[in-house]
């Protein structure tokens, strides 16, 4: 009998006829996406309300956490080893101003105030006794030697130095431009390039928000750049033209015209010491050559001086602060501050403005 052939099942399906066309059998019915439509064309929602603000718990919540600090610090001095020595306790107990050779000095005790570099001793002039009372309040304030060493806690002292190395500067070259004029005066020019004043916001949409007076960002800007403008170009650098270096939608800043800088520079450089001094420190606070230059001749009692010319309201601190941050304002007058952040900026502007103000001005202003 002839046995069966029998075909392995590994090769069977090569040996069946496969279908020249399958047609796939599907039970769903075919649908589009339904995208979900677009949100968020209207205006922008309103800005958070900014709940009420206690002074007096948040002053007590920082000392509690500088207490802190300061106790942590000092638990890992002592595992350390480390002490204060001397520096811990202050080495005087009065702060007095004293009239020596036609100059004001601030004596610690029996000890004048000297320069922490130079080690002279720090002579204010005469017309100056704000500013010497200032420098002896600032110094009476400390609580050790060791606070006299960290120049944050002595902004003042530091400012004051700075304007008398200007001057011992100007003593040394004789009738020649100092190195120092000319670096401040080619450090500042480079904020006339970028001046906040000359920034501009583009021109406001439908939706963008307004004040009160139906003023838009850029209306406010345009406004209280022209006010600072046109009395520099009046009283301090009559015949030239100062234009904005941002407008419209441009984001690449316009340089001035030929020889603006050249007058605002030659302008920085025949600035006496404390006059320079201070502009350089207003400059730097504001990121504002405009605005400095329109405070420091509102309040110094040198040769620059155009307060005696404003008819209007004296350009102060307070005025000079807003000036330099009016889209900070109006950004967080919309959206609010963070705490910590823009409260302590706004804060320290003003401060380093009104240094400025007891730096340049004196009992000579003009009246």
């Amino acid at each position: 009998m002839k046995s069966v052939t029998r075909v392995p099942l590994r090769i069977a399906p090569r040996l069946v006829q496969r279908p020249a066309l399958v047609r796939p059998i599907h039970s769903t019915v075919v649908k589009a996406a339904n995208v979900a439509p677009v949100v968020g064309t209207g205006p922008p929602p309103e800005p958070p309300i900014q709940p009420a603000e206690n002074v007096h718990q948040r002053v007590a919540r920082r000392r509690k956490q500088a207490e802190m600090l300061k106790h942590a610090k000092e638990l890992r001095n002592a595992s350390s080893g480390k002490g204060g020595g001397g520096l811990r306790m202050r080495f005087w107990k009065d702060v007095s101003v004293k009239e020596v050779d036609g100059a004001l000095q601030v004596f610690l005790d029996t000890r004048p105030l000297r320069h922490p570099v130079t080690k002279e001793i720090v002579q204010i002039p005469i017309t100056k006794p704000d500013l010497a009372s200032a420098l002896a309040l600032e110094w009476d304030l400390l609580t050790s030697a060791q606070d006299a060493t960290r120049h944050h806690l002595i902004p003042l002292t530091s400012l004051t130095c700075r304007a008398l190395d200007i001057a011992a500067a100007d003593n040394v070259t004789g009738g020649e431009i100092p190195e120092v004029r000319n670096t401040i005066a080619t450090t500042l020019l480079r904020y006339l390039d970028t001046d906040s004043i000359l920034c501009w916001n583009p021109p406001a949409g439908a939706h963008d928000r307004r004040n009160d007076a139906g003023e838009s960002l850029r209306d406010v800007q345009k406004r209280t750049a022209e006010e600072v403008v046109s009395f520099l170009t009046t009283h301090v650098w009559p015949g030239i033209t100062i234009s904005p270096v941002l407008d419209g939608h441009s984001i690449v800043p316009q340089s001035q015209a030929p020889g603006v800088r050249e007058i605002v520079q030659g302008w920085i450089i025949g600035l006496d010491a404390f006059e320079i001094a201070g502009l350089e420190r207003a400059v730097l606070a504001g990121k504002s050559l405009i605005a400095a230059a329109r405070f420091v001749v509102e309040w110094t009692e040198g040769s620059v001086a155009r307060g005696h010319l404003n008819p209007g309201k004296k350009f102060g601190v307070e005025e000079a602060a807003v000036a330099t941050s009016l889209e900070v304002d109006w950004q967080t007058g919309q959206w609010g501050e963070v705490e910590d952040t823009h409260d302590v900026n706004k804060e320290d502007v003003r401060r380093q403005l009104g240094s400025v103000a007891l730096l340049v001005s004196g009992t000579g202003l003009k009246a």
